[in-house]
Parts: structure tokens; C-alpha cells; sequence
């Protein structure tokens, strides 16, 4: 069966404030259990490491990248790149792929900050697999410990499901792919699509893979 992406699936937008917006796409792909199969098969996942702190880590997901002028992973993704390109009316410069292989891969709560213009943005989110908590908060909540940490919405996306965060959401909120050591979780693949209209003041900060340097 073919896999495609479905123009009529209802699009729910959350405003989480005055400038920013989350939007919810359900059974956007069609056929989406296809393509993750293919995809979990066939691209070349690799690991990579994060710098915190003072010390490398190794970064519990594995990941790939697709830049134009390259092979695609899989030959329905033209049509996935255009319909967002189209509905967005921006140019996504490529889109990057992470696999998360159990319960003990995930990703803490963060902002996008290596794109460095975060007031004006667009991050897409196309889950394959296994359906995952997905935790959205306000930035001011950084520093609550909490059971949920501060989160406010669980988007809970599954297998075929688009989020497209925008506006000021990556300047005033964090998300997050907790981690489910405890429980037997199947594996989620998940494609990324990131634009900044670099606009507005700059982040200032190093990015995850840079070093941080200490003044005596």
C-alpha cells in the first residue's frame, strides 16, 4: 500500500500563549508502520556523544542525518518534505532522524538553542513506531522537581502522528522524550524538520557538542 501524506487529517493547534503554538497532525502519514519498517531497517544509524559540563557523554538515542542533493532514506519522504515545505511556506534545509531504541533512550527536557534565532521558528516532528510520552513546559519551570517536572502538555504522538512547533515556543518552552527505564517500550523513530527566520536577538550560549570554557 502506499505510503503518503493524507491533505485532509485534521490539524489541531494548541496556543501555549500568546506567541507560541504547537499543531497537532493525527495519522498524517499514511501507511506510516511501512515506512518505519524500511526506515528502521535500512538507514545507517550511528551514536554520538554530548559535551556536559566538563566531560563527553554518549547520547542515549542513535541518529542520521538527509541534506538535499543526497539519497533519501526512502522515496516517500519527497512528498513528506514538500507538503511541509508547502504547508509552512518555508524551506526546510534538510531533516535529521533519531532512533530510540527502548525505554531507556530518551531525551530530557530542552530548547532547540543551537539554532541560536528562537523567536520565530518552525520544528517539525513526524513519529514512526512506538507511541512515547511527549512533554511539553514552559521554560520558567526549569527548575521544577516535580513528579511531571513542570510538564503541562503529553502530546503522546504515535506511529504516522506530525507536531509542528512555532512562534516563540523553542525561546519560551522546553520538550522532552522522558525516559521509561522501568517499563518495555517497542522502538520509536522519529524525523525532524528545523527553520529559523533568524530574526530577533541571538541565543547567546554554547551549543550540546561544544566545550565550555572556565575563566580562574
Amino acid at each position: 500500500m502506499e505510503i503518503k501524506v493524507d491533505p485532509e487529517a485534521p490539524v489541531e493547534r494548541i496556543q501555549l500563549d500568546e506567541g507560541s503554538w504547537v499543531d497537532v497532525i493525527r495519522n498524517w502519514v499514511t501507511n506510516s508502520d511501512q515506512l518505519y519498517e524500511a526506515l528502521y531497517g535500512d538507514v545507517p544509524w550511528q551514536s554520538s556523544r554530548l559535551f556536559r559540563y566538563d566531560h563527553f557523554v554518549e547520547e542515549r538515542r542513535l541518529g542520521s542525518m538527509w541534506r538535499p542533493g543526497t539519497p533519501l532514506p526512502h522515496p516517500a519522504l519527497a512528498d513528506v518534505h514538500r507538503s511541509l515545505q508547502r504547508r509552512y511556506k518555508v524551506e526546510f534545509r534538510g531533516f535529521g532522524l533519531m532512533h530510540y531504541r527502548n525505554g531507556r533512550d530518551g531525551q530530557g527536557f530542552h530548547r532547540d538553542t543551537d539554532m541560536r534565532y528562537l523567536e520565530n521558528t518552525r520544528i517539525a516532528v513526524l513519529t514512526l513506531g512506538a507511541r512515547r510520552p511527549w512533554l511539553l513546559r514552559p521554560w520558567a519551570s526549569k527548575f521544577d522537581h516535580s513528579e511531571n517536572r513542570g510538564a503541562t502538555h503529553d502530546l503522546q504522538p504515535g506511529c504516522g502522528d506530525l507536531v509542528v512547533m512555532g512562534g516563540r515556543c523553542q525561546a519560551d518552552w522546553q520538550h522532552s522524550v522522558p525516559y521509561l527505564q522501568s517499563r518495555r517500550v517497542d522502538p520509536r523513530i522519529s524525523l525532524q524538520w528545523r527553520y529559523t527566520t533568524r530574526t530577533g536577538k541571538p541565543f547567546i550560549g554554547a551549543s550540546y557538542g561544544a566545550p565550555l570554557t572556565y575563566n580562574r
